[in-house]
């Protein structure tokens, strides 16, 4: 064969037994996927009302003033007294025991007379004494109560602070009738409340004010209807009411109470004549 065919069968073959390399690749830059942009959520704006402050007033703060010192005085030296030998024989006196007198009150109560206490009525003074208590010495008045058969000890500079006092003049006994021989006053309200009323004017010594117990509960002394609470009532006034009319006009008990009876029931009589006379009259 011609040398020119083998060299073209030559490069034939070496042609097809040669390896055919990879072509390379061109990079491709892959486009980056953009990511969603998101939108920022506008918050709503919370609008604050604004809290008013509670304004809490001071109080003023007083300033104490300044106190001075006083100024420190000297000391006086006591004397240094010179020690004495006593003999076996002296001995030391006992210092005198000192008895305090209380002030007492002008002589306004004497033996024998009556006076009246708050809540116990007219008594009869029988005797002044004095009694020591501790290192005071105290004068005391004994007072008898017959009615409530009892010995009272009231101290004499106590006596008036106490509710002591001397039995009612001829002229404050006028004026009693005259309040007894008044307009009845009653009230609406409930018995309990009443009663308190009567019993703190009954306790209270005011011989006025015992006479208006008497006068307003006297117009039912005869009611069928009348408690008991009532009629007790009734009859403690009447009774201090008649011992303070006895010891002032120097009578018994039963000649003040026939007094007080008649001038009550003509009252009453009284009152029922003018009714009476109204009633005829319309």
């Amino acid at each position: 064969m011609p040398q020119k065919l083998k060299a073209k069968l030559k490069t034939k073959l070496k042609a097809k037994t040669a390896v055919k390399k990879p072509a390379a690749k061109k990079a491709v830059a892959k486009k980056a996927k953009k990511a969603p942009v998101r939108k920022p959520i506008a918050k709503k704006s919370v609008v604050r009302k604004p809290v008013a402050k509670k304004h809490v007033a001071k109080k003023p703060v007083m300033k104490k003033p300044l106190a001075h010192k006083p100024q420190a005085k000297p000391v006086a030296k006591k004397p240094v007294a010179q020690k004495t030998v006593a003999t076996p024989k002296a001995q030391p006196q006992k210092a005198a025991a000192v008895v305090q007198k209380l002030p007492a009150q002008k002589a306004a109560y004497k033996v024998g007379h009556h006076v009246v206490y708050p809540t116990h009525g007219v008594g009869k003074i029988l005797a002044e004494e004095t009694q020591m208590i501790g290192d005071i010495e105290l004068r005391m008045l004994v007072i008898s109560f017959e009615k409530d058969k009892m010995t009272l000890r009231v101290p004499v500079h106590r006596a008036t602070a106490a509710g002591l006092r001397p039995v009612s003049s001829n002229d404050q006994m006028r004026k009693v009738f005259v309040t007894l021989r008044g307009r009845a006053r009653t009230s609406r309200g409930m018995w309990s409340r009443r009663a308190q009323e009567y019993e703190a004017k009954i306790n209270s010594g005011n011989i006025f004010s015992i006479a208006e117990v008497v006068r307003d509960l006297h117009q039912n002394v005869d009611q069928s209807e009348r408690s008991y609470s009532e009629r007790m009532i009734y009859e403690s006034a009447l009774a201090r009411l008649v011992g303070e009319l006895a010891a002032a006009e120097g009578t018994d008990h039963k000649t003040a109470t026939d007094k007080l009876m008649k001038l009550l029931r003509g009252k009453v009589a009284a009152a029922a004549a003018a009714a009476a006379a109204l009633k005829e009259a319309a």
